[in-house]
């Protein structure tokens, strides 16, 4: 899974992508375009049961489930017509699974807040930056979708079959972006193969899935509620069907620095329970619809990421392809199971709470599975 960090230059997204990665590899600094190529890391997903399980275990390995992050550099109004080195910076959202919107709602003199302009500063304004970063997907996005119909629209004359699926989708999804509208709010015909293959194809911008990091100072995200910026995003959120999550970059970021007793004082001062990079690592994780299973053991314990839905042989696919090939049947037990039986298997079993599943089981968030199979 990939995420794609992108907003407005200046508005934190170096800042929170060193906070994600716990590295200074990306370039935070005052002055737009700083970061020139994607700077990618990849995280653990926080997942508490698997912690849970190697303290049971102590195994030789621990293995969490993991996210991309790909801080992007910033764009800016014109971007799709390549301002600002806007086209490469698109071509690498296209790349993304889904995309982290890093919007300022802080207030700070000493740190400008560029548009359109480098030289010309402008007061922050949460929702047009928003609609300006979504206007320059929508445009890149309206300018291939455009070009695809004009190559199709020919064929499509002469009764070609293919390029009539192609224009019977395309034509009404050129007019909606030509409204302004995203593609996420374009009505797909989720049952047609045909039209979620040219929009696989297509692999539109505006179409992914997205989270709002709400940038906050340190007062701020303290009491997001009270934050006129951040109930302007929450709202903006609420009506697209988005994920908003309140955080501080810079806040983030220091707490990575420091140890486990430290981090807890600070977040304690600062009247949070939780670091915001857990709620934006876990809120991208389940935005693509993923859960993990659990394999445990003395040499290793797991986490692995399968989509919400998929069954058990093509669960037990991602361990290991004969898995599913000989997939015989699959040894269950749910984690909050275990742990009401004090944590050992041998009391799952003796209350006869092990399951065995059969083929068109439907793996569970935390399932702890054992596969059986015969090649």
């Amino acid at each position: 899974m990939k995420l794609g960090i992108v907003g407005l230059p200046n508005v934190g997204k170096s800042t929170l992508f060193n906070a994600i990665t716990g590295t200074a590899n990306a370039q935070a600094a005052n002055y737009p375009f700083c970061t020139i190529e994607p700077n990618t890391g990849i995280v653990a997903v926080p997942d508490e049961r698997l912690d849970q399980l190697c303290e049971i275990w102590d195994p030789d390995k621990k293995t969490p489930a993991v996210v991309e992050f790909t801080d992007i550099a910033g764009l800016v109004k014109g971007a799709s017509q390549g301002a600002g080195l806007g086209n490469k910076f698109l071509g690498h959202i296209r790349e993304c699974d889904a995309i982290v919107h890093v919007v300022r709602c802080f207030d700070d003199d000493n740190i400008t807040h560029v548009v359109e302009d480098a030289t010309k500063p402008v007061p922050v304004d949460p929702d047009g930056d928003i609609e300006c970063i979504d206007l320059e997907l929508i445009f890149a996005d309206l300018d291939m979708a455009q070009n695809r119909l004009n190559k199709f629209a020919k064929a499509a004359k002469t009764g070609n079959k293919d390029a009539k699926a192609e224009v019977a989708l395309l034509e009404p999804l050129v007019a909606h972006l030509e409204k302004g509208l995203s593609a996420r709010t374009f009505e797909f015909d989720e049952t047609d193969e045909t039209q979620m293959r040219i929009a696989k194809e297509m692999g539109l911008l505006s179409a992914k899935p997205i989270i709002y990091a709400c940038n906050m100072d340190e007062d701020g995200v303290a009491d997001p509620e009270s934050n006129a910026y951040y109930q302007i995003v929450k709202k903006r959120a609420e009506a697209e069907g988005a994920e908003v999550i309140p955080i501080c970059a810079k806040t983030e970021e220091e707490l990575v620095e420091l140890d486990e007793e430290e981090r807890a004082m600070f977040m304690e001062d600062l009247g949070i329970t939780e670091s915001g990079l857990n709620r934006l690592i876990k809120a991208s994780y389940s935005l693509l619809g993923l859960i993990s299973f659990l394999t445990d053991g003395k040499k290793e314990c797991r986490a692995w990421t399968i989509t919400r839905g998929t069954k058990a042989p093509q669960a037990a696919g991602k361990i290991h392809s004969d898995f599913e090939r000989g997939f015989i049947r699959a040894q269950v037990c749910a984690f909050d199971t275990l742990m009401e039986c004090g944590g050992k298997m041998a009391e799952v079993k003796a209350r006869g709470l092990y399951r065995s599943e059969g083929k068109e089981y439907v793996v569970k968030d935390g399932d702890i599975i054992e596969f059986l199979f015969n090649v």
